[in-house]
């Protein structure tokens, strides 16, 4: 019996010691007792570009596992490379995501993840991280709550910056100018099949940074990046000289790289997130993957 006990000890002990290392090493820290001034997504993007580094901009969806996990992934992405967050509204029709985000929007809705909810963890958290938020939602449930509601009450939780990925550019001066009163940046998406003039109409409108999307089709995993991506950096370049981030598609250090050397100021990071957070242990897995990412990327020019 005391051999029993004895290794018993001896395990509990050195798992202790396992998690105290990796905590030491990845900078993890739950409570971000700090609080730092929210500034605005271009705000951020001209802090970096005046040092010269590239931004990284990892995905979360709210309310996978739980909020509370949300919270501490928040804080954990932001202490270990993160230069903006998106943080993923769960929405029950998810056109533009891939299987692995979709998955983890049905698991949040199944939890009892709400906008209000997901607004009041936002709102706790948010003064204590150095990166912005940028919220990502489709244009159904902002239509329902009403425009001007729904971006006041995302600014009061801390939110700086939106994506809607289903709205359309002939529609988007509808939200543009009252984000813009209010405080939030509205960041529009290029796809791969946009045409010259309306990469342009979207350059010329989005505010923050601009989205390309590198492939065609919804958010996932890939094993190499699309190189048409880098025609799209290269063409956006000639009409506007606002930053530009890549994303879908983007899940390990060398395809983060990869855009920034095509000349992107960020990369976007998804389901390699989100799928790293689904199990037990995934904060330290994504601790670990957001600091490679960056250390990627490191300096541009």
């Amino acid at each position: 019996m005391s051999r029993s006990l004895s290794y018993i000890a001896f395990i509990a002990i050195a798992f202790i010691a396992i998690a105290f290392i990796a905590f030491s090493i990845l900078d993890i820290n739950y409570l971000a007792p700090k609080n730092y001034i929210m500034i605005s997504v271009s705000a951020q993007f001209e802090q970096l570009r005046a040092k010269g580094q590239a931004a990284l901009i990892p995905f979360l969806t709210a309310g996978d596992p739980d909020l509370d996990t949300t919270a501490k992934a928040l804080s954990v992405l932001d202490q270990n490379g993160a230069d903006l967050i998106e943080l993923g509204i769960p929405y029950s029709d998810p056109l533009a995501d891939g299987p692995v985000i979709q998955a983890a929007a049905t698991r949040a809705l199944n939890q009892g993840t709400t906008f209000a909810r997901v607004m009041s963890m936002l709102h706790s958290v948010a003064p204590h991280l150095r990166s912005p938020v940028i919220l990502f939602t489709y244009y159904n449930p902002i239509l329902n709550m009403g425009i001007e509601k729904f971006l006041q009450s995302i600014y009061d939780a801390g939110a700086r910056g939106l994506v809607v990925p289903d709205l359309p550019l002939e529609e988007s001066e509808v939200l543009l100018q009252p984000a813009a009163e209010i405080g939030i940046e509205v960041i529009l998406l290029i796809a791969p099949t946009s045409p010259p003039e309306r990469m342009k109409a979207i350059a010329e409108k989005s505010q923050g940074f601009i989205y390309v999307v590198s492939t065609t089709g919804v958010t996932g995993m890939r094993d190499q990046m699309a190189k048409g991506a880098k025609e799209m950096i290269e063409n956006l370049r000639t009409l506007t000289d606002k930053p530009i981030g890549v994303g879908f598609g983007i899940s390990r250090p060398e395809h983060a790289r990869q855009v920034i050397e095509w000349n992107a100021d960020a990369a976007i990071v998804g389901s390699a997130i989100v799928k790293r957070l689904a199990h037990e242990g995934g904060l330290i897995e994504v601790a670990e993957l957001c600091a490679s990412l960056k250390r990627a990327i490191g300096h541009v020019g």
